[in-house]
């Protein structure tokens, strides 16, 4: 017999880079504010094979329709690793996944996450899920469930990605989109809080072309680049569906401006045979797009593909009763102003953004020149 005896009390699995332990202790950490998110539908509590949700209620609904939707955050994890700050990622996921939904007018019921790391840091997980949860909780949302993975040798010992998917309700004969817009209809503008999740390759890339470094001190923004950069998404959903609710059919559509920027977004909730021209003079993209934008060398205008210039939601509403609309949600925080009416008939001359994702909807540009001031 040769060699030394094995180490019964040795974790092979351990040895191979993959703490069990940890992932346990992350899950400790983070349970209690998972837990806020539960109503009395989520059954089960923390830590199932699979979360539970008492559907009962979909019985008073006519024909109730699923909703659903699964997102991530791209590499703005990459700027949140670079300064170890985490806690603000599980915001801008659930802004991505949640706010999705309510696009069809869709109230969110439950939502799971998926964290795959190469190393699991237990309180850096724990970071994640509480901004999760604390993104589920300003919506309405029930966290029911989540993975974290560890996957040592495919990702750095410091890296990980983000996702999740999301369920919600809305009745049949109210479900908004494309089908309820007509002309005359005017869009309204919801203000972003800065870039959102959109676009941070760009971002990446200017940074990195600039030679800045993500902890240097930003001086046109009082906090580091980092910081900066890490500001959270806009959650929208909350506000929202109360405009629904209390607005009796003036909503006809939402548009969430995402991957695509403002036109390709809003020309996918217009009807085919209709357009609209996006008034830049309306507003003015706040300091982060400027900055960048000059960082990089490019006009905002190079920019409208990529990034949201201060628009983080759509919403085309009935002529009637826009300005009752912008006033409550501006009552809710939100910034809103009209950007825009929907036509028919033939486009203008000039080149407009249709077919964006794929969907066969209406034409979209955008005109005029930025404000220069805020607005």
């Amino acid at each position: 017999m040769t060699g030394a005896p094995a180490d019964s009390s040795a974790n092979p699995y351990t040895a191979a880079g993959v703490d069990t332990a940890a992932g346990d202790l992350a899950v400790e950490l983070m349970k209690s504010a998972v837990r806020r998110t539960h109503g009395p539908e989520v059954l089960g509590g923390v830590g199932g094979f699979a979360g539970l949700y008492d559907a009962s209620f979909l019985h008073d609904y006519r024909r109730p329709l699923l909703a659903t939707s699964t997102d991530g955050v791209g590499t703005k994890v990459a700027i949140a690793q670079a300064i170890d700050k985490h806690d603000t990622i599980g915001l801008d996921l659930v802004g991505m996944v949640v706010d999705d939904i309510v696009v069809v007018g869709a109230k969110p019921l439950f939502m799971t996450d998926y964290i795959a790391c190469g190393k699991v840091f237990p309180n850096r997980i724990a970071d994640i899920v509480r901004g999760i949860a604390a993104g589920c909780a300003e919506t309405g949302t029930a966290l029911v469930g989540g993975e974290t993975a560890e996957h040592p040798g495919l990702l750095g010992q410091n890296d990980y990605d983000v996702a999740g998917a999301a369920t919600g309700v809305v009745e049949a004969d109210r479900i908004l989109g494309a089908d309820r817009v007509r002309a005359g209809d005017v869009v309204l503008a919801l203000a972003s809080s800065g870039l959102h999740s959109n676009g941070y390759s760009l971002v990446r890339h200017i940074v990195a072309g600039a030679g800045i470094q993500y902890g240097d001190n930003a001086p046109d923004f009082g906090a580091t680049w980092g910081e900066t950069l890490l500001e959270p998404t806009r959650l929208y959903t909350a506000p929202l569906l109360r405009l629904v609710a209390d607005t009796d059919d003036a909503v006809h559509a939402l548009s969430h401006v995402t991957g695509g920027g403002i036109a390709a977004n809003l020309a996918r909730v217009l009807p085919k045979g209709t357009w609209v021209e996006v008034d830049r003079s309306t507003w003015s993209p706040s300091p982060v797009f400027r900055v960048l934008a000059d960082l990089g060398s490019l006009s905002l205008e190079q920019t409208e593909g990529t990034w949201n210039l201060g628009i983080g939601f759509l919403a085309v509403v009935a002529a009637d009763k826009a300005e009752a609309a912008a006033s409550a949600l501006s009552r809710a925080g939100l910034a809103t102003w009209q950007v825009g009416v929907v036509h028919d008939g033939t486009l203008p001359d000039g080149e407009f953004e249709q077919g964006a994702k794929g969907v066969d909807g209406g034409a979209v540009r955008l005109v005029g020149t930025y404000q220069d001031g805020a607005k």
